[in-house]
Order: structure tokens, then C-alpha cells, then sequence
């Protein structure tokens, strides 16, 4: 059967080979690096497959990558991942240059696995259900900063407020660690995240590695921040195993960090205390720029559709009509807000593109791929086309909703955030549970009086790793 998105059914059409695709004409030397402006270059690509079709080629150096505008084809390449495609080499060595460990997200092969079993295990929604807790202590801590916001009429900057909730909510889940940016004005360790993902994206995509001859202030503040993020981890991992000295402790976790390391020590695991150092970096970053982003365009979406807001709101406090702390069962019955999510995913997806190598010679799409092709994946493509979405531009919830819906579950789905077969993000569940959490920390305590940027025109889509809106701002009242 092929796994390249095809009809299965259809006739064997002759494949095209990546030297007969069009694309855009680029420069010696360089092809078209120098034409890419990294913090938009998710759009550039966007315009030009509207130009040069669903398949096309740009040369990248000496490099020609083969860039999939089509999703079937997209996603019959992420369910061949980690034995026909993987990350690109270049992605691993830059990120093993910078001093970030190898964790499962930049694993590969038999390490994936070996990684996999393990954050798996951590990530069951059985242990998330135990460490659930502290997330409501951080939904607490946000209506606070939030109702001083309020209170004194201030603005806040959305984005900020958003990513110091995600690392206390990842710190308290993941790591049984109080951080408490929420009511500090320090965010030490929130301050050297934000340098890393953006960091890592612009040497990716750089012409030269000009970091190896030379730095720029931004990549001595990355060398700083990175020795600071990494002591930090350091210390969260030894403080577990002095908790897991405890051989009830041991027999019972009681966070994702504790259950990672009582499965690296299990015999034959082959983890490695740099893989588990890795993995709680991984955890860091990748919870904070992506949950804390998918937040500012939903409430910002919300804030632009009146209807859909109301509808929102009325769910949440109908659901919590009874007061009291945000329980578990009440974050299961917003049906409506979690389909606000998956909708703010379709349209304003945090993770655009999605970089690829091939392993081995196969097919993508119609699309000969020999060993060793880069493969540029835009993830947003077809899932705001009309020919695979209808109303696609339109920001409408309910089509997530009953018989005949969306299912963010469904094999032939066009919208896939989390990506797509073995490598689904396994921090998918609690992801959604961080963003109902602050949902209804928004919705059942607040009236939104205005989100939007300073000149009230759209925030601009900013591209560092992870896709975020540019310069929102919030002013609430209290309900």
C-alpha cells in the first residue's frame, strides 16, 4: 500500500524527480537563503506554493529541499517517522553545538524509543491526574495577577502572562518545582527560555556559522542563558532523587520528572542522565512557547468574534456555577472551549513547518525523495483551503462539534498541530488541560474589555522556532 498520501486505489502515475519541480529562481552560491526572512519565512513559503504548486523546490546553499504543501502526503511522511524520515541532521548537530542534551526531541531511532517508553509513561494522563494540583495553584496565581490588572486598569502583555503560567504550570507538573513567576518580578528562568528556541531557528536557517568565529551579544546572551537553564535542571533533577531515596516515594511518583527517572533506572533501560536532562529541557521549552502562543491567538480569535466568546463564556460558568477550585471533571465538560482550541490550532498553528530527512529513497506525494532529501512540511496549507475546510478562513468552534465534525483523533484529519503518527507530541493531554485551565481562569472571573496590538491593527505572525502573535495586549474587567 503506499504511504505517500496517493489513492491507493488510483493508477501508478510516473514520479516526478526533485530537479523537475518549479520553484522560486534563487542566487548563486546561496539558491534562496538570502531571500528568507526567518521571522515570516512560514509565509514566504505559503505565497510561493500558491505561486509554484503543492510540491516544489528551493535551494538552500547547496541543498535543494523539496517543500509539501499537501497534508495527506505530509502526514503519510509522519507516520514513516523514525525509520523513513527523521529531523534534519543539521537541527540535531546545531542543537548538540548550542549545549542543548539529546532529548526525545531530538532523538532519533532506537533512542526515540528507548525515550519514548519513558516520557510516555511520565506523560499517562493517570500520572498528570495526580500532579493536577498544581496546576490549579497556578490558575489561582494568574486570576491574581490578573485581578490586580484589573483592578488598577493596567494592560498586560498577554504573551508574558501567559508563558510565566506555563513555566510554573510545567515546573510544578513536571518537576514538583515551585518556580512561582507568576508573583515574581524576576522570571529568571522564563527570561533565558525565550532566548534558546529563537536562537536555535536563526542558526538553522543561517547561511554561515558565523557563531563559530565570532558572536553577536545575542549569542553571548544564549551561552549564558543555557549554562543558567541547564543549572537549573541540574538542580530539579537532584532534588527528585532525593526525594526518590524514599522507597515509597519510588514505588508512587508524584511528578513527571520522579516518573522519568524511576523508568531510566529500571534495568535495560538505556537512559542515560543526559537523556533525562534533555527531556526535562525539551519539557521547558516546549511548553512554554507553544501552549503559552496557541493562548494569546485563542483569546485573541475569541476577542474578535463576540459570539463565539459568549458562547465560551456561558459554558464556563455554567460548569462552574458551584464555585470553588477548577476540578478535573469540570475541564472535561468544556467541550466548546476545547473546540476553541483545536480551531485556534487549525488557523494559527504554532509549529507551521515541520523540517524532515529522509532515510531512505521513497516517494512524498508524487515526488521521488532519494536518501538524504530535506523535506520543508507546511502544516497550515490545506487546513485553511476551501477545498479541504469549508468557510477555512472563518474562525467557527462548533464544526469541532458533534456527528460529522472535526476529530483532532481522526487519521485523515487536514489540521494536525501535534503532528502525526509515532511522533505525536505525547504532551498533548496536558497541554489541553493547561489551556482550559487558564480558560476558565479568563472566562469565569473577567470581562474581556480589549485584546488587540497598540495601533489595533492584526498582530503580525512571528516565526522563532515556534509561530507567536506580535504585540498583544489585554485590559480586563472583573466579572
Amino acid at each position: 500500500m503506499p504511504t505517500d498520501g496517493r489513492d491507493p486505489g488510483a493508477p501508478a502515475a510516473p514520479l516526478r524527480q526533485l530537479a523537475e519541480l518549479p520553484g522560486p529562481a534563487g542566487w548563486p552560491l546561496v539558491g534562496n537563503l538570502l531571500q528568507l526572512e526567518p521571522a515570516r519565512m512560514h509565509l514566504q513559503l505559503a505565497q510561493w506554493a500558491s505561486t509554484y504548486g503543492r510540491f516544489f523546490r528551493l535551494r538552500m546553499g547547496p541543498t535543494t529541499v523539496l517543500v509539501a504543501a499537501d497534508h495527506a502526503a505530509v502526514a503519510a511522511a509522519l507516520r514513516e517517522r523514525p525509520d523513513g524520515f527523521r529531523r534534519t541532521l543539521r537541527q540535531q548537530r546545531i542543537a548538540l553545538e548550542m549545549g542543548m542534551k539529546p532529548g526525545l526531541f531530538g532523538a532519533e531511532g532506537d533512542a526515540w524509543r528507548r525515550q519514548r517508553r519513558m516520557v510516555m509513561a511520565a506523560f499517562d494522563p493517570g500520572h498528570v491526574s495526580a500532579y493536577y494540583p498544581s496546576l490549579v495553584r497556578c490558575g489561582e496565581r494568574l486570576a491574581t495577577l490578573w485581578h490586580k490588572a484589573a483592578a488598577s486598569g493596567r494592560a498586560v502583555d498577554l504573551q508574558a502572562d501567559l508563558m510565566r503560567f506555563t513555566v510554573d504550570a510545567i515546573a510544578g507538573l513536571a518537576f514538583g518545582t515551585d518556580v512561582n513567576t507568576l508573583g515574581s518580578d524576576e522570571n529568571i528562568i522564563q527570561r533565558h527560555l525565550d532566548k534558546i528556541f529563537p536562537k536555535l531557528f536563526t542558526r538553522i536557517i543561517s547561511p554561515l556559522p558565523y557563531w563559530r568565529w565570532f558572536k553577536l551579544p545575542s549569542d553571548k546572551a544564549l551561552d549564558v542563558a543555557l549554562v543558567e537553564v541547564n543549572r537549573a535542571i541540574d538542580g530539579f533533577i537532584a532534588a527528585a532523587r532525593e526525594r526518590l531515596a524514599d522507597p515509597a516515594r519510588r514505588a508512587a511518583p508524584q511528578n513527571l520528572l520522579e516518573a522519568m527517572i524511576v523508568a531510566a533506572d529500571e534495568p535495560g533501560s538505556g537512559i542515560t542522565d543526559d537523556q533525562v536532562s534533555g527531556n526535562v529541557m525539551t519539557m521547558l521549552l516546549a511548553g512554554e512557547d507553544t501552549t503559552a502562543n496557541t493562548l494569546a491567538w485563542a483569546i485573541w480569535l475569541l476577542a474578535r468574534h463576540p459570539e463565539a466568546l459568549a458562547r465560551a463564556q456561558g459554558e464556563v460558568r455554567r460548569v462552574m456555577a458551584g464555585g470553588g477550585p477548577v476540578t478535573q471533571e469540570a475541564l472535561a465538560q468544556l467541550d466548546y472551549v476545547e473546540a476553541c482550541m483545536h480551531e485556534t490550532m487549525r488557523l494559527r498553528p504554532v509549529a507551521p513547518l515541520l523540517g524532515l530527512e529522509a532515510l531512505k529513497d521513497g516517494v512524498v506525494g508524487d515526488v521521488a525523495v532519494p536518501t538524504g532529501t530535506m523535506v520543508m512540511a507546511l502544516m497550515r496549507h490545506d487546513s485553511i483551503d476551501d477545498q479541504h475546510v469549508p468557510e477555512a478562513k472563518l474562525f467557527k468552534p462548533e464544526r469541532w462539534l458533534g456527528e460529522g465534525g472535526y476529530s483532532p483523533a481522526s487519521a485523515k484529519r487536514v489540521s494536525m498541530p501535534f503532528g502525526a503518527g509515532p511522533r505525536m507530541c505525547p504532551g498533548r493531554y496536558l497541554a489541553l488541560q493547561e489551556m482550559k485551565m487558564v480558560m476558565v481562569t479568563l472566562l469565569d472571573n473577567f470581562e474581556l474589555a480589549s485584546v488587540g496590538t497598540e495601533d489595533g491593527s492584526e498582530p503580525a505572525e512571528r516565526l522563532m522556532f515556534a509561530m507567536a502573535p506580535v504585540g498583544l495586549r489585554m485590559t480586563l474587567r472583573a466579572a
